[in-house]
């Protein structure tokens, strides 16, 4: 395949990747990157807090499976051509090495987003890539007699003889309409990882306040997550909080983000099984405030806000509790419930679920099957990843397949 032109749209993880990855396979192609605004990788510059989570540890493909509310069949196919073990192999050909952290995330040594930025500009420039910014896409129209694709821009346009489309994902529709012109079926876009903001704001006097493994379920379903959540000014975050808001997603958008979070402080400890594991016999018989001596894992101040939710004085003693005020408390430790109304996303890592049908792209080549010598790569299609690098995973797959142009 030589001299051919490829344009890719979108200017962002996938976008980059996919240009790089048809520069590795086609040498000889002349590669175009569109971006719509006047920035670039900007999500790769905010990830991770700045550090770029690259992706995750989860070098298994059955394991890492687990962690796609949407894609995953699609995932499974497009893994077996490059999956985490390739993402890594790739940075650290490149000289950019990366560490795994205790949750599994990984990211550069360098711990900031710059070095994975800089990579990639780097090696834009040393094979040729050609960059356009603030370049936005506004229809596709292929040309059957010269076997051409013409990108339509604003006042302008380009020529290409296979588009590769890395535009990301869209908040509204009508974001998806000049894919839908080219006959393909868009799953509607709604938010994928998002907090959840709290009707009764009391708790978040703890805003700040974190602890490891609490369960969260969304009420009256089967949607629930165990892990880290952290109070926020609004409600609840944090990995357990998010992932559930993921699987979650279509449910909550269609009960208008308005439902209740039932959650169990002890985690995966119930209430009979946690009544049995405390020694009430060392416990019970003293004559310490029940806020000063804390028989749980809970941060001392949640500990103490909860005994108060219990209806439990803060000078209650063990020693004085009644039967019924320790069944209330242990029913708040693994049973607690709070109205959530509304939601708050991060508008620079912001996720959806929705966008071009899988059933329209063959997984190993990341191919059209709708249009000629059209692909796709990363978030533009209907696959998302919870928080922890699964994203930009579900990026370099798709996109290092996408760039192969079978």
């Amino acid at each position: 395949m030589i001299n051919i032109k490829v344009v890719v749209i979108g200017g962002g993880a996938a976008g980059f990747f996919a240009a790089l990855s048809v520069k590795q396979h086609h040498a000889d192609a002349h590669v175009t990157i569109l971006e719509g605004s006047n920035k670039i990788l900007s999500k790769v510059k905010v990830s991770g807090g700045g550090r770029c989570n690259v992706t995750h540890s989860a070098f298994n493909i059955k394991d890492l499976l687990h962690h796609y509310p949407r894609g995953g069949a699609y995932l499974k196919k497009a893994f077996r051509t490059f999956a985490v073990n390739d993402t890594v192999g790739w940075f650290m050909e490149r000289g950019l090495v990366l560490k795994t952290e205790a949750d599994g995330r990984m990211f550069p040594v360098t711990d900031d987003s710059q070095s994975v930025i800089d990579l990639f500009m780097g090696e834009a420039k040393q094979k040729d890539i050609e960059l356009l910014k603030s370049w936005k896409v506004k229809e596709l129209k292929w040309i059957e007699d010269l076997r051409l694709w013409e990108v339509r821009g604003e006042d302008n346009s380009i020529r290409a003889d296979k588009i590769i489309v890395a535009a990301g994902g869209s908040p509204k529709s009508e974001g998806f309409d000049w894919l839908r012109q080219v006959g393909h079926t868009v799953v509607p876009p709604v938010p994928s990882l998002f907090t959840f903001n709290f009707a009764d704001s009391s708790i978040c006097v703890l805003a700040g306040v974190s602890t490891q493994q609490v369960k969260v379920r969304v009420q009256g379903t089967q949607h629930e997550s165990i892990g880290p959540v952290l109070i926020t000014h609004w409600g609840l975050s944090g990995p357990a909080v998010l992932r559930t808001s993921a699987f979650a997603a279509r449910h909550l958008q269609e009960v208008g983000y308005a439902f209740h979070l039932q959650i169990n402080w002890l985690g995966d400890v119930d209430e009979e099984t946690w009544r049995a594991s405390v020694d009430w016999g060392a416990v019970v018989p003293s004559r310490k405030k029940i806020i000063n001596e804390n028989p749980t894992p809970l941060p001392t101040r949640l500990w103490e806000w909860l005994v108060e939710r219990s209806g439990i004085t803060s000078e209650k003693r063990w020693i004085d509790l009644g039967k019924k005020e320790r069944n209330r408390l242990l029913n708040v430790l693994t049973n607690d419930v709070y109205e959530v109304q509304g939601k708050t996303t991060f508008k620079e890592e912001f996720v959806t679920a929705g966008g071009i049908d899988l059933t329209e792209v063959d997984p190993m080549t990341s191919k059209s099957k709708q249009a000629p010598e059209l692909y796709f790569a990363g978030e533009v299609m209907d696959i998302d990843g919870v928080t922890g690098g699964f994203n930009f995973q579900a990026a370099w797959t798709t996109a290092w397949i996408a760039g192969q142009l079978k």
